[in-house]
Order: C-alpha cells, then structure tokens, then sequence
C-alpha cells in the first residue's frame, strides 16, 4: 500500500521562473524535482519543484536569498 509523504513544495509564477529554479538546483546540487503543481494549491504557472521537508530546511537560506524567487513554499501530503 502506498503512503502520503510530506513535502515542500515550491510554486512560481511563470515557467520561465520555474526552469530557473530547476537549472538552478541543479547546478548546486540541491535534491528535487519539478512537478505539475498540485490541485489543492492554486497559484502559479502549473509548475512547482517538490523536495522532502528536510532537503528544503537544509538548502532554504541558498534557495531563498540566491535563487530565482518562489511565488510561495506550501507544506503538503503526497504519493
């Protein structure tokens, strides 16, 4: 039986912010990956990065002051 995990998930307003991102993490190897945003958040492109809550606490000061801006950073249950 598959169980809902809980992650952070990153949502931009325009894909061109969220390919950044993308780009981004991948350069400094920060653990993630982009995901058709979740139904429950309405905001954004339609693109949003998923990292588990602890990855995100790790890397949030870089991905906050360095990386391309996040429209917003929601806590959410997921396969």
């Amino acid at each position: 039986m598959r169980v809902k995990k809980a992650y952070k998930v990153m949502a931009f307003e325009t894909n061109t912010r969220a390919l950044e991102m993308e780009a981004f993490c991948e350069q400094k190897r920060i653990p993630g990956r982009m995901i058709p945003l979740p139904q429950e958040i309405s905001a954004g492109c339609g693109l949003a990065l998923r990292m588990l809550p602890e990855d995100y606490a790790a890397w949030m000061q870089v991905l906050e002051t360095v990386g391309p801006a996040a429209q917003g950073v929601y806590d959410i249950m997921m396969f």
